[in-house]
């Protein structure tokens, strides 16, 4: 649109400050281009951070177990083991493995010796934070002691208790006989190996359960203990009605987590009976390093398959907590 002026000629309009628009100075980086360039940014940093995770889960889980599987579903020999082309063998491996006659036996010792470890690790665990957070003097000191068990080598502590539960010379039955009790085979009786190997585990595992059910009940608020004294409230009340609600959310995961460990021990029987006497004290993990590793002709196939019948548990029941906390939260 242009103004016609005195002299005759047409004009563009002028521009007003309001409407001019300065084109950008030679260099300059637009609005959304520079917001276009620092959310590149932030995802390469992310990238960055997140690739030796993804890494270090790709190489150290995710193909292990991909291999795990692999084994499980084909007949392995020493041979193919090492040079490769193993035949495809399906469930054969799983089926042999469930058909054979130590499958019940190391089934219902995990169970026993996971159930009953699990259980006394929670109820000593949870009885010592209650304890512990009664804060007194020597609390700091007591609570660092007791967290030894959790701190030493498992072939430290396995290898302590198969020395204080030797027949011979084992200082438990140097205790018993001061007191008129008969000497105890612990680790050579079939009766008593199980329940030597489930003692030794519940001392590894009370300091775990005590570590996170203190810190548990630190996020009680105080004024609710204070609130419920002043209604008369004795302690065993306080702790039924307070304590062990308000724990449930840390119990839920650290009963999952001690499922989880104690599914998988190992290398505590392996040094403290092997598995034995005969299979008494055999579990699933013990039998499955014992068909893969432990004869003479190694039996990889089935000992994978031992292996991921293990993990399937512990997934079972990840799921089964997974779902429970959905369901808390909705």
């Amino acid at each position: 649109m242009t103004t016609a002026h005195a002299d005759g000629l047409e004009r563009p309009p002028a521009v007003t400050g309001a409407t001019r628009q300065e084109p950008p100075a030679r260099g300059a980086v637009r609005p959304g281009r520079r917001r276009a360039r620092s959310r590149g940014s932030r995802q390469a940093a992310a990238w960055g951070f997140l690739l030796p995770v993804v890494a270090y889960l790709g190489v150290f889980y995710a193909y292990p177990l991909y291999r795990n599987v692999d084994l499980s579903v084909r007949h392995y020999t020493v041979r193919s083991f090492v040079q490769g082309g193993a035949p495809f063998s399906g469930w054969a491996n799983f089926r042999q493995v469930v058909h054979d006659p130590a499958f019940a036996t190391a089934m219902r010792n995990t169970v026993v010796f996971t159930l009953v470890s699990i259980v006394f690790q929670y109820a000593l665990g949870l009885a010592l934070a209650v304890f512990f957070n009664h804060r007194f003097r020597l609390a700091p000191t007591l609570r660092a002691l007791f967290l030894i068990p959790w701190l030493l080598p498992l072939i430290v502590s396995a290898s302590t208790w198969s020395w204080m539960l030797n027949s011979e010379s084992g200082v438990v039955n140097y205790a018993f006989h001061l007191v008129g009790i008969g000497r105890v085979d612990w680790l050579t009786s079939p009766h008593w190996a199980l329940v030597s190997v489930i003692v030794a585990n519940i001392w590894i595992g009370i300091p775990f359960n005590l570590v996170i059910l203190y810190s548990g009940l630190q996020n009680i608020p105080a004024e609710l203990y204070e609130a419920a004294a002043l209604d008369g409230a004795n302690s065993w009340q306080q702790f039924r009605r307070i304590t062990f609600p308000l724990l449930r959310p840390v119990s839920a995961i650290t009963l999952l987590l001690g499922l989880i460990y104690t599914l998988k021990v190992f290398d505590l029987i392996w040094i403290m009976t092997k598995g034995g006497p005969g299979d008494s004290s055999t579990t699933l993990a013990t039998w499955s390093y014992r068909l893969g590793f432990g004869n003479l002709l190694p039996e990889f196939g089935p000992g994978a398959a031992v292996g991921n019948i293990l993990i399937l548990i512990a997934l079972v029941f990840g799921l089964f907590y997974i779902r429970v906390q959905r369901r808390q939260a909705a």
